[in-house]
């Protein structure tokens, strides 16, 4: 239980249904439509199209998601890989010749096909319960008329600005008046996706990935030079998976396989489990998470890719590379960085999770990857492009090796937590490369420290990043410091890192509790 006289918050209980995400008005979205009788499917596919619009830097149309899904009345885990494909043409030879070794990352040549709208109308059909036009009409009102601004996605907005992150026709459609950012308080509205989302809703997939949507995505990037076709779009569609899962102390860690990076967090936790738990905010801790992250995601950038090309995850996830990786750690000294891929720096994205009154259990990741994407978008309907495909690596031979049709390694992770068979938490911890760090952090936090999900996602951060080691301000200066004495490159990020969402399903009682993170401007919700 928190300090009742310290800021915080508690976390939310309820027994009908629970959503918890970044955003205030999605999170009410779904509960909406809970309570109109749809399921958690209906709810989170509700939620996450509101937050294409509530969010729009984070997430929207142009993307790719990911889900876990536990089924009402059953205890098994279900796998939807809703991630695109480059375009046929894209060469890794021809990006070569042009002169590149690392993938470009806001470029046309990093778009790839976006695959969310299809996982959520395939999503739909096999689950839900409302009819679509129903599920998406809160979007599409959203839309047209806009959301207020929230101060998290204005000070973000901010960066974008500064950084430059949005070109062309973007800035006509993302900025305000064309040429700054939104501030907080100010109405953004998308009447041009309103319109996307009325085909989607009439029509389903067909209604984006064929017709005039499709034509407007195709002519906008062919003219500023991708090799993109309508019949990359239309022949786009998801696939079901296995997930897989790795015990940390009793308690199974549920990951989607690759293309999805999940495997990484699971073997962060196999690492971790060989060392005697150091105090919960004490540099010690820090440290050894910090040099667990630089293996992982070295094991991370050698074997995970489109699942038609990994072939290392069962190494990765045997004990005994855990072990050998752990023998490699002093624990008194800093090892270098892991080699970077093109996607190294930190990122963000959308995370949301809803269970509903049959335990039916959602846990869905929707994202366009950098801020903006690839800060390009369709002249037409004002559709950011995903820049994936940064995602990729251009070493010849690698299984992640760019390429036609292929899809990317992804950062994005939904997860699950298992107990004794039964699902016991849909959650996740965004924020691109830290994703792996972040479900790690969270798990190690409840299961070794005690805490509850809400104050395992209040809890301070630090992630070994490119080379620096990222720790937020809730560290103390002492613990900095000694991070730096034992080698670390110490900073403090600008932004704080992820942002998380949980619900727990309390079993025994009956009882939803929710949790999200406060480094967003969301909130859980519950009737």
């Amino acid at each position: 239980m928190r300090d009742f006289h310290s800021p915080g918050r508690s976390p939310v209980l309820a027994t009908n249904g629970m959503c918890a995400t970044s955003h205030p008005i999605a999170a009410r979205t779904a509960i909406r439509v809970l309570e109109d009788g749809g399921n958690a499917v209906d709810a989170a596919i509700a939620a996450a199209a509101v937050l294409g619009i509530a969010e729009p830097h984070m997430t929207g149309l142009g993307g790719d998601c990911f889900v876990l899904l536990k089924p009402a009345g059953e205890d098994r885990v279900v796998a939807l890989n809703g991630s695109g494909r480059a375009p046929a043409a894209l060469n890794a030879d021809a990006l070569r010749g042009d002169g590149l070794t690392t993938m470009p990352i806001r470029d046309i040549r990093s778009v790839t096909v976006p695959g969310a709208v299809d996982a959520f109308c395939r999503l739909h059909a096999d689950w839900g319960h409302l009819d679509l036009a129903e599920v998406l009409s809160p979007a599409i009102r959203y839309a047209k008329d806009g959301i207020p601004v929230a101060p998290r996605v204005a000070f973000d907005w901010k960066i974008s600005e500064r950084e430059g992150h949005l070109s062309g026709r973007a800035k006509q459609f993302y900025m305000c008046h064309g040429d700054h950012a939104f501030r907080a308080g100010q109405i953004f509205a998308a009447p041009g996706q309103a319109d996307v989302l009325k085909r989607i809703a009439r029509e389903g997939r067909a209604g984006f990935y064929d017709g005039p949507v499709a034509e407007d995505m195709v002519a906008s990037l062919r003219a500023m030079g991708g090799a993109h076709t309508l019949e990359d779009f239309a022949s786009t569609a998801c696939n079901y998976t296995l997930p897989l899962a790795g015990n940390y102390k009793g308690t199974d860690l549920v990951e989607h396989p690759p293309n999805g990076q999940g495997a990484t967090a699971i073997l962060m936790n196999n690492i971790i489990a060989q060392f005697d738990v150091a105090p919960p905010w004490s540099a010690q801790r820090a440290h050894i998470e910090a040099e667990a992250a630089k293996l992982a995601y070295d094991a991370r950038n050698r074997f995970i890719a489109d699942t038609d090309h990994a072939t290392r995850t069962d190494h990765m996830l045997a004990p005994e590379t855990a072990t050998q990786l752990a023998a490699l750690i002093d624990p008194k000294r800093a090892m270098a960085a892991a080699a970077p891929l093109t996607e190294s720096v930190h990122k963000d994205t959308v995370l949301l999770t809803v269970v509903d009154r049959d335990q039916m259990a959602v846990s869905l990741i929707y994202s366009i990857y950098h801020a903006f994407g690839s800060g390009l978008a369709s002249d037409r309907f004002g559709l950011l492009f995903q820049n994936r495909g940064a995602g990729f690596t251009l070493e010849p031979g690698h299984p992640n090796e760019a390429g036609g049709g292929k899809r990317p390694m992804h950062t994005i992770i939904p997860g699950m937590l298992m107990q004794g068979g039964k699902v016991t938490m849909p959650f996740g911890v965004m924020g691109g490369a830290f994703q792996p760090s972040g479900h790690s952090r969270f798990v190690t936090n409840m299961v070794d420290h005690g805490l509850d999900a809400q104050a395992a996602l209040d809890a301070p951060r630090c992630f070994s990043d490119a080379g620096e080691l990222k720790v937020e301000r809730g560290y103390s200066e002492a613990v900095r410091a000694e991070l730096a004495e034992m080698g670390h490159t110490v900073v403090v990020p600008e932004t704080p890192l992820g942002g998380g969402q949980a619900i727990r399903i309390d079993w025994d009682d009956g009882v939803l509790i929710g949790a999200s993170d406060p480094r967003k401007d969301g909130c859980a919700i519950g009737y």
